[in-house]
């Protein structure tokens, strides 16, 4: 095994990890979540839920070495499309359920590191090796 891979698979791990426990979490504590739900969206609790179920499939596909590059894609995509909700809580400085809200510097760090998940996702997915191998052909 190479360091690529070896890195490959530690982070996915990690990665795996955290979005199997976050989207626990979304059982478990379903009130914290539901304030940042934007209010068009409808039923705050149903896509609290519903994402917490692609959350947990999606860190559980990125445990799994069989299933490690499209789970790779799928939570770049699902960073992508949770976003609208950091948005939205950012915006409208929306409290969490706990009553705590971020700083306009905590947004900005949230940001970042959402972009950095986005690409550490892909990363995993071997989309850059292949797109720079694409381009070198």
């Amino acid at each position: 095994m190479n360091l690529r891979t070896a890195l490959r698979a530690i982070s996915s791990t990690a990665g795996g990890a955290f979005f199997l426990y976050v989207g626990i979490m979304h059982f478990t504590d379903t009130a914290w979540f539901e304030p940042i739900v934007p209010p068009i969206l409808g039923s705050a609790r149903f896509w609290v839920l519903a994402s917490g179920v692609v959350e947990v499939a999606v860190g559980i596909g990125l445990i799994l070495p069989k299933t490690r590059k499209r789970a790779g894609y799928a939570s770049a995509a699902l960073l992508v499309s949770l976003y609208p909700a950091n948005l939205y809580m950012w915006i409208y400085d929306v409290e969490l359920g706990d009553g705590a809200s971020l700083s306009p510097t905590g947004h900005v760090i949230r940001l970042i590191l959402q972009i950095g998940g986005i690409l550490l996702s892909l990363w995993i997915a071997e989309f850059f090796d292949e797109y720079v191998g694409s381009i070198n052909q």
